[in-house]
Formats: C-alpha cells, structure tokens, sequence
C-alpha cells in the first residue's frame, strides 16, 4: 500500500476509530480484572487475550499483529502475523499487550493496563528477534533536550532548565532490575529521585510523558515491543523518546546480528522509526489503579466501572474515559462474540 493510501484511509475513520480501539482494551481489562491478586499471572492474562481478540474481530478494518503474544506455534491467539478485524479497509499495523503488568495483576499492585496501538499498514517498527530495548522519555516541555548518548546527569541538567525546576525536584522511572543498578546510581548522585517499579514498561512511559503524574523522565532498558507500543502515545501526547536495541543474552545478541548487524544494534532509533512518524492510535485501560487511571472497580450502583485513556498521534487529542458496564458479557462483547470469550466478568 502506498503512502498516501495509507494516509488517506486512515484519515477517513479517525473520528472513530480510537474509540473502537477503547472498546477492545476495555474488554481485556473487564476480563483480567477478576483475577487481580489472586497469584495467577497466566489467568489474568488469557481472559484478556481471548476478550481482546474477540472484540477486535468486530472492528471495520484490516489488521495485522505487528506486536503480539508471540509467535503462532507458541501464541495460539493474537500472534504475530495474525490478521484482525473485519478484513474492510483501512490496512492497520496494531501492537497489543492485553495485561501490560502481569506479575502487578496477580500480586494486585498499581499499574496494570490493557493497552493498544495502531498505525497505518506497514508502518510500524517490528522488533524482530529483539526483546530489550534502553530507552529515555520525556513529555511536551522538556522535548528537544534529551540525547541517547549523553550521560545521566547530563539529560538529567537539561530537562531541568527546560522544566525550570532543580534536579532535585526531578523524579525518574526505573525498572527495579539488575542491570539498573549502574544507572540509579547515577540518577541518585546527580541529584535527582529515582521511582523504582517491577514491572510496567509502557505505563511508565505514560507516565513521564503525561504532565501531572509526579514521573519527569523514564530512563532504562526495558522491553522492545512495549517501546513501540509506547512511542505512538509519546509521540500524541507531544513527547520525545529515543530507544536502542539492547540484548541482554548471547542468543539475542547473535540473532541482531544476522539481522541488522552490529551497526543496527547500535543504532539509535526515534520516534519516526518506531511508528513511521505519521499517524496513530493508542489506548489504554486501567486493570489496577494508576496516578491518572483508576482500575476496575465493582460498583452496587453501576455495575463495573472503567476508565481508559485515548490519543491520537496525528492531531494530539487526548480523551479520558470513564466507562460503566453492566455484569453481562453479550453488553461487552456482544451475542455473536460472547460465546468465544473464556471467563469474562465475575459474577
């Protein structure tokens, strides 16, 4: 498909389109979420792949996991290559993580999301036999000044003047991992504070990208296809996000190398790369709570409450969307799909 196809298609359903998109994390999180902390990390996560995929067969498009659970032989739903939807156009590349946290789901911690993205067909970027990624975000008013290469301290100075606030009013995601401890290290001796989390790659990215959640900057390595699904909301809520692959194992390394090649490996890729620097969508439901999305909830009153977040890349909106749901799968899923979803609410 050429580009101005892609463009001109995608263009035509934009008014619609995120919210459709909405509808399909809203599920996922509906059907994950009676499985919050209860310990079982592989539970949470299917019911959220099969509601997933059931709600994204009803949508007028046409398309393809870019990013999925994995490959077909090991991911019997939403696998790479799989085809979506309805088959109408437009032609989409879409990056799902039906439980963004699935170790928070199961021990009931904050920050579990169901989360999608989308871009026109064939351009977003595909990670290939890369899991890790370093990357470093940041939001609107410190876009411009922030580099890969630079050290901590350096990026650190930088987003500082731009905020107008001292380093030591900074606050940084990291991962709590291993490899990190070099770079916390870092982050703590140049003054600033560092906001240690297990999981939660994409949501972090939210979260320095978004204003008012108390995160300035993500730093770190952490999963290559969480950084695609993470650069289209970047890039609609007016961020900046650089990212470079980052094996963390012989094989992985190995397999970059017949791939790209040691240049590739090194290469530092922006936001154009990861997303094609054009268009997109992103949406997000909370499962457990967040800074600026509740989680969940079970209400006498109104049934199961929701409440998600919808950007579009191309123009910069952003919508927050509170959702009630009555405790029956066909107002969720519908007759036709209900059938096809495994536990999907609670009773």
């Amino acid at each position: 498909m050429s580009d101005a196809t892609s463009v001109h298609t995608f263009d035509s359903i934009h008014r619609n389109l995120g919210m459709e998109l909405v509808r399909v994390t809203e599920a996922a999180a509906l059907s994950a979420a009676p499985h919050m902390g209860r310990g079982d990390r592989k539970a949470g996560d299917q019911g959220a792949v099969d509601a997933m995929r059931a709600v994204l067969g009803t949508i007028r498009m046409s398309g393809t996991i870019v990013i999925g659970e994995g490959e077909k032989d090991e991911a019997p739903m939403l696998y790479n290559g799989e085809r979506v939807g309805t088959g109408d156009a437009p032609e989409l590349d879409l990056a799902v993580d039906p439980v963004e946290g699935t170790r928070l789901l199961a021990l009931g911690r904050d920050n579990a999301i169901a989360v999608i993205a989308a871009t026109p067909g064939g351009t977003m970027w595909t990670p290939g036999s890369s899991y890790y990624m370093e990357k470093i975000v940041v939001g609107r008013e410190a876009r411009g000044t922030i580099e890969m290469e630079a050290p901590p301290a350096e990026n650190l100075r930088r987003v500082a003047e731009a905020l107008g606030r001292p380093i030591d009013q900074l606050t940084v995601f990291v991962l709590d991992k291993p490899r990190h401890r070099g770079l916390v290290r870092q982050v703590r001796e140049a003054g600033a504070r560092v906001a240690l989390h297990t999981d939660g790659d994409v949501m972090g990215a939210l979260l320095a990208a978004h204003p008012g959640t108390g995160i300035d900057l993500l730093m770190g390595v952490g999963g290559s296809p969480e950084g695609v699904i993470a650069a289209v909301a970047v890039q609609a809520l007016g961020g900046e996000m650089f990212g470079r692959l980052a094996p963390q194992f012989d094989d992985e390394r190995e397999a970059l190398e017949a791939e790209v090649g040691r240049e590739g490996i090194s290469r530092i890729l922006d936001l154009d790369d990861l997303m094609g620097g054009g268009d997109g969508f992103f949406a997000a439901t909370a499962i457990t709570g967040s800074p600026f999305l509740k989680g969940v909830r079970y209400e006498r009153a109104l049934g199961v409450t929701t409440e998600s977040l919808v950007i579009r890349a191309g123009s910069g909106s952003v919508r927050h969307i509170r959702g009630s749901h009555r405790l029956d799968p066909e107002h969720i899923f519908g007759p036709d799909r209900t059938a096809e979803v495994v536990g999907v609410v609670a009773d």
